[in-house]
């Protein structure tokens, strides 16, 4: 079967749920509700499920690639990958143990976005210094982009025991693991997924997408400098599907008030107001509204940022469970196919245009 031109997926935080009754699940209840959304995503015919990585008390999501086992192991088809791996703060050897484990025992169907981490629990819980907070990640990555490539692998550095020829098992039977490297704004980020020849995830959780139409062509420039060859670029994006937009919007603002009100005491930022929650939703990033009002916003962000893929995280702690799993339903039976039909034969253009080819010095 020919790829889609564009995935449509959907991820998960295993953010802490309640029920429409308003009663509070067991973090042990939360999980198995969040298997049984990847189980549903794949019912409502998506192309990918993908759990993050987190360490604290409204995301459950400690373990993704358990959690993504048991998806696997109630699905057949559906790709299972992370919306972000911390490998900052993980060995990218046990990294690939568990994901090669996940590929084998899936069939083929893991994936992962790694990335820096926005927040930085991991840090101190595994033991790790904020100082070495980008040395970290560039030598990690490094270690994963040499396991991907190469059987034997020799390697050294400062953020684990060096290798000698290694060969990891199991080995994956396809190669080597889809990777993306996960980026929030940085440019230099969007630099080294060039460099790495990896392709960009862009999380954008604030203003209007097309504001990130220079880092797109930042990336491509850097791909034509490094010798690469076009990759693909995807877009992480929050939002909720109701059968109405009042009804999407009324039903998602007290899971984004509580989340962002925990985000902004932490990061020492302003709150959300509901004014500025309707804004968001009218003219920025946040996916908020019918399928037809949700579908028409994803396929501007498709044009205007040239994408191959659109992972949608369809709830916040602690949205009733319920309503998670009405937003996957609508999304992948009405958003995705009217997407498309907005879209008819787009498919991702040539963007490393003459200019970038011919550009010199740093990109």
């Amino acid at each position: 079967m020919t790829a889609p031109a564009v995935q449509f997926g959907v991820d998960t935080f295993a953010d802490a749920m309640t029920d429409l009754s308003g009663r509070v699940l067991s973090d042990a209840e939360t999980l198995r509700r969040t298997v049984d959304q990847g189980v549903l995503a794949e019912g409502v015919g998506l192309d990918f499920f993908s759990v993050g990585e987190h360490y604290r008390s409204d995301m459950l999501d400690s373990a993704p690639p358990v959690i993504l086992a048991a998806i696997a192991g109630r699905t057949s088809r559906i790709l299972l990958g992370t919306s972000v791996t911390v490998l900052s703060t993980q060995d990218p050897v046990r990294v690939f143990h568990q994901y090669s484990t996940l590929d084998a025992v899936s069939g083929g169907r893991a994936e992962l976005v790694v990335g820096r981490a926005s927040t930085i629990d991991s840090f101190p819980l595994f033991g790790f210094d904020l100082a070495d907070y980008d040395d970290l990640f560039e030598q990690n990555l490094d270690l994963w982009v040499r396991l991907m490539r190469d059987q034997r692998v020799t390697w050294s550095g400062s953020t684990r025991a060096p290798l000698q020829a290694q060969t990891l098992y199991p080995r994956v039977e396809r190669g080597a693991l889809p990777t993306w490297v996960g980026v929030g704004g940085s440019p230099d980020s969007v630099v080294r997924a060039a460099r790495h020849g990896l392709p960009l995830m862009i999380a954008i959780i604030g203003g209007s997408p097309a504001r990130f139409a220079g880092h797109v062509e930042l990336f491509y420039r850097a791909l034509a400098q490094f010798d690469r060859p076009q990759l693909p670029v995807g877009q992480h994006a929050i939002g909720h599907v109701a059968d109405t937009d009042a009804e999407a919007a009324e039903t998602f603002w007290p899971a984004w008030q509580t989340t962002m009100t925990r985000a902004a005491r932490e990061r020492g930022t302003l709150p959300p107001t509901l004014d500025s929650y309707m804004r968001e939703i009218e003219a920025g990033a946040l996916m908020i509204g019918s399928p037809e009002t949700v579908a028409r916003k994803i396929a501007d962000c498709v044009r205007a940022l040239n994408l191959s893929r659109f992972d949608f995280k369809y709830a916040l702690a602690p949205l009733p469970w319920e309503r998670g799993m009405r937003s996957i339903e609508l999304y992948g039976r009405e958003v995705v196919p009217r997407v498309r039909e907005l879209l008819g034969d787009y498919a991702p253009a040539e963007r490393v245009s003459a200019l970038a080819t011919k550009s010199e010095g740093r990109p």
